[in-house]
């Protein structure tokens, strides 16, 4: 078998060594499984492995190829995929990294999964997460925390960080992330990938345990900004199971070899000047911008003078739509059930108790008092108002403009532990929130390591809604300066498939999770 490691292939490149029969699509399963179970001990990305559902898939696509009918697999034939562990895909655990959801095996496959497939990706498995996506950093997951592969001494961001984290070893070539507040953008700046939140409404949320139902969007993680465009392609669309989807034409590749000259790129002076925002991440956001100038772009500064309340805002409306959401989690009809009580209030209190952890639990609490009597007109709804207002800011900001460039987060990733504060950490999405706010489009495009800390940073490109072809566009300009993102140096291939040299043991590198045998990490 070759030793190719795909999961550092681009899905032109694996089309192509398909088509011209230099490896099967099995090899592809088969390496890439063999290159999870030997490295991701150290990164802890995989809750759960789909062996049974990547060789089938493996042998659709050496099906087609035998019979020449590769085209009609879809523009990610052979591309190694994994979810995140909020989307169900049938007969796999869908944990949502909770001690809740631990023994729940999905009956049916979210509809972005399933458009994932149906273009050809192999699907690998389902990926760590922060616990119901509650959280920047995804130490919050009740089987342990994912590890930033650039430095595993730090967070990978979060929610989705199993997901960038999978992408930036070259576990997978493409992941896919939900984004709330900033969950795809983050970790996609933390792990120097391209990661894209498109607008609202663009892909299917059918089948992707909620968060805030009005501002949840799915998104992919790759290294190319053509493979997120592939991505975006098989994603997009009308689902009828999916009343807030979209009818959707774009192609998504059409206009990345265009270039920037003539585009106009909007600088949001505020966003420069914001407390918090470290100089290596300002000093590469600069960088980005005169690269774009020279490139020929105009530079043009808009003002979102409402953009500041998009903190406030969101953490009112998000707990209240979570508190909605988890309703449902009442040990009676699913989730974890405490043993050993006599009546139901008790086993529902003991369960949802126990079940959930912390972070969900204050964000339950949260949103349990902002909807109750007397407090809804105070919070909730003066949110509302305030989102409107901050859509209304970046639509007069697209009158002037094409696009946006922003930072993605204030800092370079974080050791663990190394914010406590909920507050502290709520501050890492200062930059990416007001977009889920408005519905707009955004992604991270990676610049660089910071001059700093070494760690990669990432851009945060901003587009219109439902233009969000504008943003890739852009970000294929940066990539012509800067090239694809790289594998993290510590999961670099080497000649075969052992662990590089300085990664540890993976079976020892996250105490209490274990890869089993048949691929199944728990706790």
């Amino acid at each position: 078998m070759t030793h190719q490691v795909f999961g550092c292939m681009s899905a032109r490149e694996i089309r192509q060594g398909l088509a011209d029969r230099q490896f099967s699509a099995r090899e592809i399963a088969q390496s890439s499984l063999e290159r999870i179970r030997a490295l991701d001990g150290a990164t802890h990305a995989f809750l759960e492995t789909t062996e049974d559902l990547a060789y089938e898939q493996a042998a659709r696509i050496d099906a087609a190829v035998a019979d020449g009918t590769l085209a009609e697999m879809g523009p990610l034939a052979g591309l190694p995929a994994a979810f995140k562990d909020n989307m169900n895909l049938v007969g796999t655990h869908t944990t949502c990294s909770s001690r809740m959801l631990a023994n729940y095996v999905s009956p049916y496959t979210a509809t972005c999964v399933e458009r994932m497939i149906a273009a050809g990706a192999l699907p690998l498995g389902k990926l760590n997460m922060d616990e119901f996506a509650f959280g920047s950093s995804t130490e919050t997951s009740a089987f342990g925390p994912t590890h930033n592969p650039w430095n595993l001494a730090c967070v990978p961001g979060g929610s989705s960080g199993g997901s960038a984290a999978a992408v930036a070893a070259g576990l997978v070539s493409v992941s896919l992330g939900s984004d709330t507040g900033g969950s795809i953008r983050q970790p996609g700046s933390f792990c120097g990938l391209v990661a894209v939140k498109p607008t609202y409404g663009v892909v299917s949320r059918y089948g992707v345990v909620a968060f805030g139902s009005s501002l949840d969007q799915v998104g992919p993680f790759t290294r190319t900004v053509e493979d997120a465009a592939y991505s975006l392609n098989a994603l997009a669309g009308r689902d009828p199971l999916d009343c807030t989807s979209q009818h959707i034409t774009t192609d998504f590749t059409a206009n990345l070899a265009q270039g920037v000259r003539g585009m106009r790129i909007g600088i949001v002076p505020a966003f420069m000047e914001a407390q918090g925002l470290t100089a290596e991440v300002k000093a590469k956001v600069e960088e980005a911008a005169e690269h774009l100038r020279a490139l020929g772009a105009e530079l043009i500064e808009v003002d979102l003078p409402n953009a500041q309340a998009a903190m406030s805002a969101y953490y009112v409306l998000g707990p209240c739509e979570a508190f909605s959401n988890l309703a449902r989690f009442d040990s009676i009809r699913y989730g974890y059930c405490d043993p050993g009580h006599k009546d139901m209030n008790g086993q529902y209190d003991a369960s949802r108790e126990i079940g959930f952890g912390p972070e969900a639990r204050r964000r339950i609490m949260l949103g349990s008092y902002l909807l109750s009597a007397g407090v809804y007109d105070t919070y909730y709804y003066p949110a509302q108002q305030v989102r409107t207002l901050i859509t209304q800011d970046y639509a007069r900001a697209y009158e002037q403009v094409d696009c946006i460039l922003a930072p993605v987060a204030p800092r370079t990733a974080f050791e663990f532990g190394a914010i406590s504060d909920p507050t502290e950490m709520y501050l890492s999405d200062m930059f990416t929130i007001s977009i889920n706010i408005a519905g707009n489009g955004g992604m991270s495009m990676p610049v660089g390591l910071g001059a700093d800390t070494g760690l990669p940073v990432g851009v945060q490109l901003i587009a219109p809604q439902f233009k969000d072809e504008n943003m890739l566009r852009v970000a294929a300009a940066l990539e012509s300066v800067y090239g694809p993102a790289p594998v993290a140096t510590s999961f670099v291939p080497q000649s075969d498939l052992s662990a590089p040299a300085n990664i540890p043991d993976a079976r020892d590198a996250v105490p209490g999770v274990v890869l089993g045998e048949e691929g199944e990490c728990r706790a």
